[in-house]
C-alpha cells in the first residue's frame, strides 16, 4: 500500500507538469480576453503602480494627524555635565551636588580657627573669600558613574499650514487617478494587441486555405503536364517550370505556416498562457460608430491632459501656500531615573507648545517657483487643446485609411476571383495547345500576387479599424 501511494506521489508532479504544457484549445476571443485582464504580466506590474500611489495618497493624508512618538532612552556616563542633568531630570539633585561639601568643609574650618569670636571669623572669611570661591568641588566636577533611563510620549502635529497639507492630498490622489488611467490605457492596447492577433491568425488560417487551393491546383497542372509529356505533347522544361512554381507556392505556404505560429506565441505570451488553437474570426473588424463630443469625452490622452491641468492649478495653489505662515503644536510626556521606569509617576514631566513660522525673505525664491507654475499651467491648457484638435485630426485621417483599403479590399477580391478564372482558362488551353506553360504559370502567379495583396489589404484595414478604436477609447475604463 505504501509502495503505491510512493508511485502516485511521485507520478502526480508528472501529470500535473503535462497539464501545464499543454496548450488551450479551441479558444474563443471572448475567453481570451478574460485571461488577458487576469494574467498579462504587464497589466499586473501597473496596477502594482497603481496601489503604489494609492499608498502614496494615504501617506499625504496621514501627516494632517501630526506624529504621535515613544522615545525610550538609556544612558550611563560619568560625565559632569551628562550626571549632573540625569539627576535634574530625574528629580533628585541636592545641595550637594553643586559641591556644596567642599564649601561647608571651607566655612566649618574658618569657624574652627576663629574658636568662637565672630569678629574674627568674619575678618578671615573676607581675607579667604577669593580662595573659598575659587575652590574645585569634587562632587560636581568628579562624580560618580550614573544610569538615566527616560521614557517620553513625544505628539506633534500642524494646526495651519496655508493649504500645503490639503493641496498635497489632492496632488497625490490626482496621481493615483492618473495611474488608473494608465492602467486603462494599457488595458485598451492589450484588449487591441489580442483581438489583433486574433484577426491575424483567422486572415493567415484564410491565406494558407487559398494557398493551399492554389498548391492543389497547381499539383493537378503538375499531373497533366506529366500525362501530357508521356504522350509527347509536353517538354521536359514544361514540368520543370511547373515544379519550380509549385516549390515556390509551397515555400510562401511554410511561411505563412510559420508567421501563423509567431502569432500563437505572441498569443501566449499576452495572456501568460499556452495557446494551442483559437476559434476563427471570418468577418471583417466592424468599424465604431462616431461622434466627435465622445471622442473628446472618452479619449485616454485627454482625459489625462485635463487631469494633469488640473494637478498644475493645484501646485499653483501649493506655490502660493509658501508665502503664508504655519503653526504647529506639540506636547510631551515622560519621567527619567537611574532605574527604568521606576516612580514613574513621581518623576513624571510634561511639555506643551506652540510654534508660528513664516518666511519673511528667501531671494524671491518661492515667487519665482509660483510663477513657474503659473507658466506651467498655461503650457498645459494648450497642450490640452492641441490634443483635442490633433485626436480629431487623426479620427479623420485614419476613417479615411480605412475607406480606403476598404475600396482596395473590394477590388481584390474582385481581381483574385478574375485571375482565378483566367487561370483555368489558360489550364484548359494548355491542355489543348493552345496556349504555353509559360503563359498557364505567369496568370497563376498573377493570382498568388493578388491573394497576397489581399491579406495585406485585409491586415491594414483590421490595424486601422483597431487604431480608430484605441483613439475613440473603445475599449474598459477603470
Amino acid at each position: 500500500m505504501r509502495i503505491k501511494k510512493s508511485l502516485v506521489l511521485l507520478i502526480l508532479p508528472l501529470v500535473l507538469a503535462a497539464n501545464d504544457a499543454k496548450g488551450i484549445e479551441n479558444l474563443s476571443l471572448e475567453k481570451a480576453l478574460e485571461l488577458m485582464k487576469k494574467n498579462n504580466l504587464e497589466l499586473k506590474i501597473s496596477r502594482f503602480d497603481e496601489e503604489m500611489k494609492a499608498y502614496d495618497n494615504a501617506v499625504a493624508k496621514g501627516n494632517r494627524y501630526g506624529k504621535l512618538d515613544l522615545v525610550l532612552e538609556a544612558a550611563r556616563s560619568n560625565d559632569a555635565g551628562n550626571v549632573f542633568g540625569f539627576k535634574i531630570k530625574s528629580r533628585e539633585a541636592s545641595f550637594g551636588d553643586f559641591g556644596f561639601s567642599d564649601f561647608m568643609g571651607a566655612i566649618g574650618a574658618g569657624a574652627q580657627q576663629a574658636n568662637g569670636d565672630f569678629g574674627a571669623f568674619s575678618q578671615g572669611l573676607a581675607q579667604q573669600g577669593g580662595d573659598i570661591l575659587a575652590l574645585k568641588p569634587d562632587d560636581l566636577n568628579y562624580p560618580s558613574a550614573r544610569n538615566h533611563f527616560q521614557t517620553t510620549l513625544s505628539y506633534m502635529v500642524p494646526l495651519y499650514t496655508g493649504g500645503k497639507l490639503s493641496q498635497y492630498d489632492k496632488i497625490t490622489n490626482a496621481l493615483h487617478r492618473m495611474s488608473q488611467l494608465d492602467t486603462s490605457k494599457l488595458r485598451n492596447e492589450k484588449i487591441y494587441e489580442v483581438t489583433k492577433t486574433f484577426y491575424d491568425i483567422s486572415l493567415v488560417h484564410q491565406y494558407i486555405i487559398n494557398l493551399s487551393n492554389i498548391i492543389d491546383n497547381i499539383s493537378r497542372l503538375e499531373e497533366i503536364v506529366i500525362n501530357m509529356k508521356e504522350e509527347g505533347f509536353a517538354k521536359e522544361i514544361d514540368l520543370l517550370e511547373v515544379q519550380a512554381r509549385k516549390a515556390e507556392a509551397q515555400s510562401m505556404l511554410d511561411q505563412a505556416n510559420f508567421n501563423k505560429e509567431l502569432a500563437y506565441q505572441f498569443l501566449s505570451f499576452l495572456l501568460d498562457r499556452n495557446v494551442d488553437s483559437i476559434q476563427y474570426i471570418n468577418q471583417m473588424v466592424p468599424i465604431p460608430e462616431l461622434e466627435n463630443e465622445k471622442v473628446q469625452h472618452d479619449n485616454l490622452d485627454i482625459q489625462k491632459a485635463q487631469l494633469g491641468l488640473s494637478i498644475t492649478d493645484m501646485a499653483i495653489e501649493l506655490q502660493e501656500a509658501n508665502f503664508l505662515p504655519e503653526v504647529g503644536a506639540k506636547a510631551e510626556y515622560g519621567s527619567a531615573d537611574n532605574n527604568p521606569l521606576n516612580r514613574f509617576f513621581e518623576k513624571d514631566f510634561y511639555t506643551v507648545g506652540i510654534q508660528a513660522k513664516w518666511n519673511l525673505f528667501n531671494g524671491k525664491i518661492d515667487k519665482n517657483n509660483l510663477e513657474r507654475a503659473k507658466v506651467e499651467n498655461m503650457k498645459v491648457k494648450e497642450q490640452v487643446n492641441l490634443a483635442k484638435k490633433g485626436i480629431y485630426l487623426k479620427v479623420k485621417k485614419t476613417l479615411t485609411n480605412i475607406k480606403s483599403k476598404e475600396a482596395d479590399i473590394q477590388s481584390l477580391e474582385t481581381q483574385l476571383e478574375f485571375a482565378h478564372r483566367v487561370y483555368e482558362t489558360y489550364k484548359e488551353q494548355y491542355k489543348e495547345g493552345i496556349s504555353s506553360i509559360s503563359d498557364v504559370l505567369i496568370k497563376q502567379s498573377k493570382e498568388l500576387e493578388v491573394l497576397l495583396k489581399l491579406l495585406t489589404a485585409k491586415n491594414d484595414y483590421n490595424v486601422k479599424v483597431f487604431e480608430l478604436k484605441k483613439i475613440i477609447n473603445e475599449g474598459e475604463t477603470l
